[in-house]
């Protein structure tokens, strides 16, 4: 029986940083299947590609309102496949507007979620703290003095650097 982990990579380092994690997933866990929206990294690691990450892109203002059908329109895809088979797991890296929001949604489902490359509170929009607790079973964050940020307020961390 397989294992699915449910991700989302939305630019090209969420990319190379998921590919790692989905290398040493499958390393510890042959038969771990992973599947979302991720790039060519995670699929040279066999993940199992929903949509492209390109279609999570937008570039300022004028370009995220005519892409917010596209947005919305894959946002509404990938929740309502994994309410409808959930994964055992859901792991978020980075993009944040996109993720925390299905976090949140999959989290209220009973669906652990892993949000991987911590949204820098600790530089502007702190307030995203209580967005944060409630989608986030787990951050993981690259910086180590964030790890004591979030562990302040009430979430889950690790700091894996």
């Amino acid at each position: 029986m397989s294992v699915h982990i449910g991700m989302v990579a939305g630019e090209p380092s969420g990319d190379l940083l998921a590919a790692r994690v989905i290398q040493g997933v499958t390393a510890r866990v042959p038969q771990c299947q992973c599947q979302g929206i991720g790039g060519p990294a995670m699929r040279e690691q066999g993940f199992e590609v929903w949509r492209s990450m390109d279609a999570l892109t937008v570039f300022g203002y004028v370009d995220a309102l005519k892409s917010l059908p596209r947005l919305v329109h894959t946002y509404l895809d990938v929740k309502r496949r994994w309410m409808g088979e959930p994964p055992a797991v859901f792991v978020g890296i980075d993009a944040p507007d996109f993720n925390l929001r299905l976090e949140r949604q999959l989290r209220q489902a009973g669906v652990p979620t892993v949000h991987f490359v911590g949204p820098s509170i600790w530089a502007w929009r702190y307030e995203r703290i209580n967005k944060i607790r409630a989608a986030v079973s787990h951050m993981l964050v690259l910086f180590p003095f964030e790890e004591a940020i979030y562990r302040k307020e009430g979430v889950p961390v690790t700091y894996v650097g």
